[in-house]
C-alpha cells in the first residue's frame, strides 16, 4: 500500500463488527506508533490496550458518552508520560512536546490500523479526570486519545479538504 494512499483513503471508523481482534494485530500498531518522532527521542508515550466491556463503558461515558468506543473490540488509550520530556525541556515539553509526540504516534497507529484493514477514530473528547481515575494513571501521565480499533461496519463519505494555495504561505503570512 502506497502511504499517500492511506493517508488520503483512511477515515474515523465508529461503528465496528463484532470480530475479536488479535495479540498481534494491537501489537503491530503499538509498534507502528512507537516509531514515531519524538523531541530528544523522549518517547514520552504509554498505551493502554483495553477490552474489558465494563472498562469500555466507562470510557465511553467520560468520552461525552460516545457510545461507539465501547463497541469497539479494543480500544487503545494514548498517554503521555509529561515527566519524561519536561525532565528535559522543562515547561514547554510538558505543555507541548509531549503532546506533538503522542499526537505523531497517535498518526501513526491510525495509518496502521487501515493498513492492516481495521477502523479507528481518534477520540479527543473525554473528560480527563475521569479517564485518569478509570485506568489508575500516575500523576505525570495524561491521557491524550482515546482509539477504538476494530473491524469497520461502515463506508464514511471522502471529506473535503482545503486546497493548497489557501493554507501554504511562502516566506510569511
Amino acid at each position: 500500500m502506497d502511504v499517500f494512499e492511506a493517508i488520503k483513503e483512511r477515515r474515523s471508523i465508529r461503528k465496528f463488527t463484532n470480530h475479536e481482534i488479535s495479540t498481534e494485530q494491537v501489537e503491530r500498531l503499538i509498534e507502528a506508533a512507537r516509531w514515531a518522532p519524538s523531541a530528544g527521542n523522549i518517547q514520552p508515550w504509554e498505551f493502554i490496550i483495553i477490552r474489558k466491556p465494563e472498562i469500555k463503558k466507562k470510557l465511553a461515558e467520560a468520552a461525552l458518552n460516545q457510545s461507539f468506543i465501547e463497541e469497539a473490540p479494543v480500544v487503545i488509550v494514548v498517554c503521555a508520560d509529561v515527566s519524561r520530556s519536561a525532565q528535559r525541556y522543562g515547561d514547554r515539553g510538558k505543555a507541548l512536546y509531549c503532546l506533538q509526540d503522542t499526537g505523531a504516534a497517535t498518526q501513526n497507529l491510525l495509518l496502521a490500523s487501515y493498513y492492516l484493514g481495521l477502523g479507528s477514530c481518534w477520540v479527543g473528547s473525554f473528560r480527563e479526570d475521569e479517564i485518569r481515575d478509570t485506568l489508575v494513571l500516575p500523576e505525570e501521565v495524561r491521557p491524550v486519545a482515546i482509539i477504538p480499533v476494530g473491524q469497520s461496519d461502515e463506508t464514511p463519505p471522502q471529506r473535503r479538504r482545503r486546497p493548497i494555495n489557501e493554507i501554504t504561505h511562502y516566506e510569511t503570512w
